[in-house]
């Protein structure tokens, strides 16, 4: 082979990479649309795979337990009302109750996993409201109840992820409450919420399964379908030479031979990418920060595939943030074998106008630990939580449960259990301050118990 053959190949192989970063994000969609719109409706029919329901909202009842979740990191503060949205016909119109100071956000993600709106607390209120979803296109006549600021919201794509979050406290009082507001928030097509009837779901066949093996053709049919419904924008017409090189575009058939063949290596470059990269900028106190996001990627292609293989349904940052632990103040990794301290020194608690929280992880499969607490999370409404003297909080993370020392009395109520071998945390603030957002106090280094002692 010679040199210029060899530039040759390096460029389309680049271009297949490129590709992949780009369209990655809408294999995600395809995936958790398949794997999270249901088969049954509560009390209703019952489809026959592969086909499922639309345009309804589906509840978790209970915050997440050990092994329930069917993504690595989950949340254990909000449940989540989850409903995939098709605007090919015409509005919609989505009725939120009234929250009762409850925090609460119904997040909207277009099928490039671009978290466009954000409904809830922070920008419209605890009020009920009503608000009208159109997708692109739509030339039809905006109602007068919806002409006010934040009621009319443009999706990008055909396609709309509605995820919902909303607080819960475990315990009997709650809950039931809780899901009465989950109850409330309703989907109708616009004329018949203009009618008062209630909407009825639809069927369709998200063609995929969630579960197959990723290899460049199940990636280039699930894209290439789901470009034919939500193409590129127009601000990305550029990549359009780089999808071509791959046999990526909308509607497009499965590429073949050696278009294939440069797909699937295009695709294991991207991923093995992707998979080393750093999640954000490393702190001096070990944290790794979260990078700060708004409601669109913009052209980042990188980034966004690196947020849809790890976490996929990230809202706006300044709806919530996160940082995450994976070493000691030494840079050790984080084990259960050893018990840790994390300390915050008076006026260095999280600043946020919702709520904070840590959670831990294994690292085996990145759900929640069991443990004899059944405590997964622990931050500002942990009930019991003890102050140290001076107005500081020191929390407790190990395996084995602490023994109340003289010194630290608190041990036992402020302790987080880990599993036996390795864990990692996530420190998430819900509606954080610029303070937090701008990183203008560290966040408290994570120290072996022998460490304090030796020291």
């Amino acid at each position: 082979m010679n040199e210029r053959q060899t530039t040759t190949d390096d460029a389309l192989l680049h271009q297949a990479e490129e590709a992949v970063l780009y369209a990655y994000p809408v294999y995600e969609m395809c995936r958790m649309r398949a794997l999270t719109s249901p088969q049954r409706l509560p009390g209703g029919e019952a489809l026959a795979s592969p086909r499922r329901w639309c345009n309804r909202f589906m509840h978790a009842r209970r915050l997440m337990r050990p092994g329930q979740s069917r993504v690595p990191t989950p949340n254990h503060d909000t449940l989540y009302s989850t409903a995939w949205l098709d605007l090919a016909d015409g509005a919609w119109v989505l009725d939120m109750p009234d929250m009762a100071g409850r925090y609460h956000v119904m997040g909207l993600l277009d099928m490039f996993t671009n978290p466009f709106a954000h409904l809830g607390q922070r920008l419209t209120g605890n009020q009920a409201r009503s608000f009208l979803i159109t997708g692109p296109g739509w030339r039809g006549e905006v109602p007068a109840a919806f002409r006010g600021r934040h009621e009319h919201v443009i999706s990008p794509t055909r396609w709309v992820w509605l995820l919902g979050r909303m607080l819960v406290e475990e315990d009997e009082r709650d809950v039931p409450a809780a899901h009465a507001l989950q109850d409330a928030i309703r989907l109708s097509s616009l004329p018949d919420w203009e009618a008062g009837r209630p909407s009825q779901a639809a069927a369709f066949d998200p063609e995929c399964d969630p579960n197959a093996a990723l290899d460049a053709t199940l990636f280039a049919t699930l894209v290439n379908r789901a470009l034919r419904d939500d193409p590129p924008p127009e601000d990305d017409a550029w990549l359009k030479a780089a999808l071509a090189s791959a046999g990526l575009g909308p509607g497009w058939p499965v590429p073949e031979g050696e278009q294939l063949a440069l797909l699937q290596k295009g695709l294991d470059q991207a991923l093995a990418r992707l998979r080393t990269l750093e999640n954000g900028r490393r702190t001096m106190t070990g944290w790794l920060q979260m990078p700060l996001i708004g409601n669109t990627f913009a052209q980042d292609y990188e980034f966004r595939a690196l947020v849809a293989l790890k976490y996929i349904g990230m809202l706006e940052s300044r709806e919530a943030t996160y940082s995450l632990a994976l070493n000691d103040s030494q840079g050790r990794p984080l084990t259960g074998s050893h018990r840790y301290r994390m300390r915050f020194k008076p006026g260095t608690l999280p600043r946020v106008y919702a709520f904070w929280s840590l959670t831990l992880y294994s690292n085996a499969d990145g759900m929640l630990v069991p443990n004899v607490l059944h405590r997964h999370a622990i931050g500002d409404r942990t009930p019991g939580l003890q102050y140290d003297a001076d107005g500081g909080l020191t929390l407790t993370l190990s395996h084995k449960p602490p023994q109340d020392q003289f010194d630290m009395p608190s041990a036992r109520a402020n302790w987080l259990p880990a599993p036996a071998d390795g864990f990692y945390l996530c420190l998430r603030f819900y509606l954080p301050s610029d303070a937090v957002l701008e990183s203008r106090t560290p966040l408290p280094p994570l120290q072996r118990e022998e460490d304090i002692v030796a020291g």
